[in-house]
């Protein structure tokens, strides 16, 4: 059997298109990670090496399922020999081996999120706007997200300021940088930014990369941003053998940093370019399908597409109008419990959907009540417990003795004596010549300054710190070594002390014990394995990699921008009124186009069932406020849909019901 023989003729189009720039417009549920597999395969097939692959992601998740998909089709060894990742792994991947050319040390580390959010405080304070009450952490976090995605360095926002308090950001987001310096560290836009910095600066070194990587794949090509566009286009500017599979209308993540237009203007970046649709649908129903082919074809502005499928009609769309959130709640549990009853339905086959995250507060405490075991996405995973990244950030510490930020986060756990007088001691030594705070604690200039007890167990910890780096460089075995550090550093032994409860202590410690076993487990999986490397896995580790619950019998609850990729026989989507999805904001910063994606991609995740809930009634800020259905109701095929209370969900529909239930729409959101 031919190796493509398995695809749809637009499908094997797409794979067999080997050579120049390739758009594969992927509509939801079309089988755009089979392409993007068959079509490496293929490749191998006639001859193109493995090394002269690459293939970029948004998520491990994705980059994981190729890969397991790809070692079925080809050779283990050839599949290993792609490049195959996220992003930001690609270029850590660089970095590691460049990244000397800027200043930096190959051992940098990454700054996670809070600390981020540490290192611009103190570029804040250092800056002396401390005392400025409109240059907030979150204001100069967004100016400096915003300007790092249009390329700007801090000399470039500043030159660009339109006014006073962008200035005054300009000059923190300098510091900013200068403080990731320091500490050589680098944040999660710089993994990207620092390779074009490489690139523009060093052309022969671009030029390297260019003649080994001759073939480049991006999956979710409609979520790149201005970054990772730049980069792209650098890479592959020798060959233009580019293949970018997407789809505009799931373009959601404009308001950080996604071009849409990076898609529907893929022609004139790259001129000559072929596109490819893939219409036919493998997951869900006609009927889904109608709806949201009905929905998404009021935005202009993108390529036309009729998903279909060979699924047959299905059942009818419900939407449910309910008095208020807890009847609305009630309802979802209901009619997961009749059909968990009725039909055998295990409760991995339901997802609930909502716009915004406040809204799961209602329906957690019905299925709490109802005894429906659920898993939450996007709450808070294993590695972000505070615990976890407390043990990581004295990890952290070893292969980084610069990382400040670490060091901070963990000189009081356990307790030391070291209090915040004997900090700002340390910052106060540090302000005339920089050397980092591990090797300021064991000196005499720190001891001088502090008491007797701030002074040894500062002077403990900086040798023990110290004493590591080179055991772990010598190191068979980081696992091992990693436990006996924490628990010479009095971390794994301490939590008794630090927390009143032995049940939380208890709990904590397994926890860090875990994240040994997870370090293990690594060694294991790659015979060169070394503690930088699984400290970078760590840092570049996502959302999609980990959920809270049982995946394989609990009902699934999360946000639509979560549930992109996703697919569940039962669908419900949960408050769908205006203000609320439409989200208020997207009517006022006139972005209802991305909001109607949104939408579809709601639509797209149901396989069989799909229902929609309203209320009539909803607290908002604290009160109680009338709400009206959603003007994205409005636009549903009336064909395909049933309106209905909750007490009629579960008899059959009536013409006149479904008629009263359009109406009632029409009326409300006319302002009746």
């Amino acid at each position: 059997m031919s190796l493509l023989e398995g695809l749809n003729r637009r499908q094997r189009e797409a794979a067999e298109t080997i050579d120049g720039a390739l758009l594969v417009l992927a509509g939801a549920g079309t089988g755009k990670t089979r392409v993007i597999t068959y079509r490496i395969a293929y490749m191998l097939q006639q001859g193109i090496s493995p090394l002269s692959i690459v293939g970029m992601t948004f998520t491990n998740k994705a980059a994981r399922e190729m890969k397991e998909r790809l070692s079925v089709l080809v050779d283990e060894d050839a599949a290993q020999k792609i490049s195959l990742g996220t992003f930001h792994s690609f270029c850590v991947k660089i970095l590691r081996r460049e990244i000397g050319l800027l200043g930096y040390t190959s051992s940098f580390t990454i700054a996670l999120g809070h600390e981020q959010e540490g290192l611009i405080k103190e570029a804040i304070a250092s800056s002396g706007y401390v005392k400025d009450l409109d240059l907030t952490l979150e204001y100069v976090s967004g100016f400096i997200s915003k300007s790092k995605n249009q390329l700007y360095t801090p000399a470039q926002a500043a030159a660009n300021a339109e006014n006073m308090l962008q200035q005054r950001a300009g000059i923190v987001y300098k510091r900013y940088q200068q403080v990731l310096f320091n500490q050589n560290m680098v944040d999660f836009d710089d993994l990207l930014i620092l390779v074009i910095q490489i690139w523009k600066k060093s052309p022969e070194v671009l030029q390297k990369y260019q003649n080994r990587y001759k073939y480049l794949l991006v999956d979710e090509y409609q979520d790149t941003n201005l970054i990772q566009f730049t980069l792209l286009k650098m890479l592959i500017e020798k060959t233009n053998n580019i293949c970018v599979v997407g789809d505009d209308d799931q373009s959601i993540y404009g308001w950080r940093g996604a071009e849409v237009k990076h898609i529907l203007e893929f022609g004139d970046y790259f001129p000559g370019a072929k596109i490819v649709k893939l219409e036919q649908n493998y997951r869900s129903t006609n009927t889904i399908l109608h709806a949201a082919n009905t929905i998404i074809s009021e935005n202009d502005d993108r390529y036309k597409k009729n998903l279909w499928s060979d699924k047959g009609d299905g059942d009818i769309i419900n939407v449910i109008k309910t008095k208020d959130p807890e009847e609305e709640a009630l309802f979802i549990v209901d009619a997961i419990l009749d059909d968990t009853y009725n039909y055998q339905s295990p409760y991995s086959n339901f997802a609930i959907l909502y716009r915004s995250n406040h809204l799961s507060r209602v329906i957690e405490k019905q299925l709490r009540e109802a005894r429906i075991p659920y898993r939450l996405v996007g709450g808070k995973s294993f590695f972000h417990r505070k615990e976890i990244m407390d043990a990581v950030a004295y990890l952290k510490l070893v292969v980084n003795s610069k990382d400040d930020q670490s060091l901070l986060r963990i000189l009081s756990t356990p307790p030391r004596g070291i209090g915040d007088k004997s900090i700002e001691a340390l910052k106060d030594i540090q302000k005339n010549d920089y050397v980092p705070f591990v090797s300021l604690l064991g000196s005499k200039k720190f001891a001088k300054c502090v008491s007797n007890k701030a002074g040894t167990g500062g002077k403990n910890l900086s040798e023990t710190i110290i004493k590591y780096q080179k055991i772990f460089d010598e190191t068979h075995d980081i696992a091992q070594t990693a436990h006996l550090y924490l628990k010479e550093v009095g971390f794994l032994d301490g939590f008794l002390k630090m927390y009143k409860k032995e049940k939380d202590a208890t709990k904590r410690q397994e926890n860090v014990f875990e994240l040994l076993n997870a370090i293990d487990e690594y060694e294991k999986q790659d015979g060169e394995a070394n503690l930088l490397g699984f400290l970078e896995n760590f840092s570049l580790y996502d959302d999609n990699d980990k959920v809270d619950g049982d995946e394989e019998s609990a009902v699934t609850l999360m946000t639509v921008h979560a549930s992109k990729g996703l697919e569940f026989p039962f669908i419900f989507i949960m408050g769908m009124e205006d203000s609320l999805f439409p989200h208020a904001r997207s009517i006022e910063e006139g972005s209802e186009n991305e909001e109607r994606r949104l939408f579809y991609v709601a639509i797209t995740r149901a396989q069989q069932n799909l229902i929609m809930t309203y209320s009539m009634e909803r607290y908002r800020f604290g009160k109680l406020k009338m709400q009206k259905p959603s003007k994205f109701l409005k636009s549903l095929p009336d064909d395909y849909v049933d309106y209905k209370a909750p007490d009629t969900f579960f008899k059959p529909a009536d013409n006149e019901t479904i008629s009263e239930g359009i109406d009632d729409i029409l009326r409300m959101l006319d302002g009746f």
